[in-house]
């Protein structure tokens, strides 16, 4: 088909999917969370999003530039939720129930999140270049406990939140909510004091 009869927005013809690279992203996060970061292939996305397998190479230069987009993306969801959480708390009370609501409702309350930060953490531990994303996200979940307490006091809890995470992801036995308002209310009584 001659140039000029293509149609506007189209490429070699076809019309175009604004959406098709966000869809691989969210459809990488998706397979991630099921398969693991080594159980993720190219075809398993493509599959996951309904594109075809030459898409894949079409919009990202890789597997590892697609995870780097997936886990991205992942965290910055997660690091927007935990600002607004710590955004709305007016005052130093308010804040110590959101962070337990913080680690009781979206760290335990999610097995899909838990696992995906897990995979995150792991592929980072290993190589060095996916650090960024996990120091990014660990610097804007301190600046949002920072609106409320020191700094070192939002070092404590943060370590407390990706700790629990931990635990949530390998103890056999459901643990007592309670804990967490008790861990949370020791670190804020023995280390800090509200802003």
């Amino acid at each position: 088909m001659p140039d000029h009869k293509r149609a506007a927005g189209t490429r070699l013809g076809r019309r175009n999917d604004p959406d098709r690279r966000d869809r691989i992203i969210d459809a990488c996060i998706e397979v991630v969370s099921r398969a693991g970061v080594a159980g993720t292939s190219h075809r398993k996305v493509a599959a996951q999003a309904a594109v075809p397998l030459g898409a894949m190479t079409y919009y990202f230069d890789g597997m590892d530039d697609l995870l780097r987009e997936a886990f991205t993306r992942f965290a910055t969801t997660i690091s927007d939720r935990f600002e607004r959480r710590m955004a709305a708390a007016p005052d130093a009370d308010a804040a110590r129930e959101a962070v337990i609501a913080i680690i009781l409702e979206d760290v335990f309350g999610d097995d899909r999140e838990l696992v995906l930060s897990h995979e995150l953490y792991t592929l980072a531990a290993r190589d060095r270049s996916y650090r960024s994303i996990t120091a990014d996200w660990m610097a804007r979940s301190r600046a949002a406990l920072e609106r409320h307490f020191d700094p070192e006091t939002a070092r404590m809890l943060d370590a407390l939140i990706e700790g629990l995470t931990i635990h949530r992801a390998l103890d056999s036995q459901p643990r007592d909510p309670r804990e967490v308002e008790i861990a949370v209310t020791r670190i804020l009584t023995r280390g800090g004091e509200a802003r």
